[in-house]
């Protein structure tokens, strides 16, 4: 790892693996690929200061791994948008707390002007916090808010 970079973990849980397609109007019609592209072209800066990885499962069992696996390799910081699991995944709760990794939590979509269950959070407790509604924006803010963090923790 080059000195002064970050290692982090962007990791994203189910039916995540088609932004920009799936449901457009309310996830919008960006995909993954538009985060490293507002990285390199408007926050050069951050994006130098990262060593970026991204992540995606449909299942519970294998996001719960792979954050185990950030933690045996001392990743630095997460972002996570755990998707449906937000709502439901005690044991993606558990996994985020006992891993103690410093991570945000990011939505494409505002999940609180959603449906009711959404509204209900498994995992925010554990995070430094939340991002939402902003779309593909949001991993962009998420990202900037834990380097500010891991800076701030590094003094």
């Amino acid at each position: 790892m080059p000195e002064g970079k970050y290692s982090i973990l962007v990791v994203n849980g189910p039916n995540l693996g088609y932004i920009g397609q799936r449901h457009p109007g309310t996830y919008g019609t960006q995909g993954m690929d538009a985060m490293h592209t507002i990285l390199e072209k408007d926050r050069p800066g951050l994006s130098a200061r990262i060593h970026l990885s991204r992540f995606q499962a449909n299942g519970e069992g294998e996001i719960i791994d792979r954050l185990e696996q950030a933690w045996k390799d001392k990743v630095q910081g997460l972002v996570i948008n755990p998707g449906a699991y937000t709502h439901t995944s005690l044991a993606l709760g558990d996994c985020l707390a006992w891993i103690n990794i410093p991570h945000v939590e990011v939505h494409l979509s505002n999940i609180w002007s959603r449906e009711e269950i959404r509204r209900q959070n498994l995992t925010a407790a554990q995070s430094l916090g939340v991002i939402a509604g902003f779309g593909v924006m949001s991993y962009v803010l998420g990202l900037e808010a834990l380097v500010w963090h891991l800076d701030k923790i590094q003094d």
